[in-house]
């Protein structure tokens, strides 16, 4: 159990969480079973909120066969018609984490994760015993070479589904929506390999941070009962 700080997500509230290390051997398993009971992973280490006086972190998963685009989700995935994705190992680059920093200080500019260093970045990536791999979404190639980088995701295959762990964008490209895309995206490779959920993470209702996880229907949410559909 972490130590009571201050929340990232609501004012006035505080945060902590517990943690459970992911086992050299047999970690994809215990991955696939810690992310369906509502942990998160970072590295080897799966977490997930235990807060004395707030539940306002609640696990969210999106039903694949379901989902149906919206009027403005089908122009978000219109206006990136034009990018390449690749599926790559994961192995970090110099080209990503340039991009990583450009997101970080341009949206979240003081968070935990602005004083992230080239090596922390190698760990967040590579430090794991998991099903992992990243996503690279690039621009069409000018001069006969890779287009450039401008969106990538860190994501992890469980055998329910696809879990997004991180994504980071080009910030100077606020009207393609990257970060919704990429949401998109993934439900696309889902439904291509019949994987029924993609993963979000946390939504919490009331943080601005988190208001765009909102827009996407129908959502799973995990209650204290099990995973609820919400329409």
């Amino acid at each position: 159990m972490t130590a009571t700080a201050p929340c990232p997500y609501l004012a006035g509230q505080t945060e902590r969480k517990v943690f459970a290390n992911l086992p050299f051997f047999d970690g994809a398993h215990v991955n696939d079973e810690l992310t369906q009971a509502g942990f998160r992973r970072s590295q080897n280490i799966a977490y997930r909120p235990a807060c004395a006086t707030c539940d306002a972190c609640v696990s969210v998963r999106l039903p694949v066969a379901d989902f149906d685009l919206s009027r403005t989700q089908r122009k978000v995935m219109a206006r990136n018609a034009d990018l390449s994705r690749g599926l790559v190992e994961a192995e970090a680059t110099i080209e990503q984490f340039d991009l990583l920093r450009r997101y970080l200080n341009h949206r979240h500019p003081g968070g935990g994760m602005t004083d992230m260093g080239w090596l922390d970045y190698v760990a967040m990536v590579e430090d794991t015993a998991v099903r992992t791999h990243l996503i690279e979404y690039r621009l069409p190639s000018t001069d006969g070479g890779p287009g450039d980088l401008v969106a990538c995701t860190l994501t992890d295959l469980l055998n329910d589904g696809l879990s997004m762990v991180y994504s980071f964008f080009d910030p100077s490209l606020e009207r393609r929506s990257l970060g919704v895309f990429a949401i998109l995206d993934h439900l696309r490779q889902a439904a291509a390999v019949n994987l029924p959920y993609v993963y979000l993470g946390y939504w919490v209702q009331g943080s601005p941070k988190m208001d765009y996880k909102a827009q996407f229907r129908p959502m799973e949410m995990l209650k204290p009962m099990g995973w609820v559909r919400v329409d």
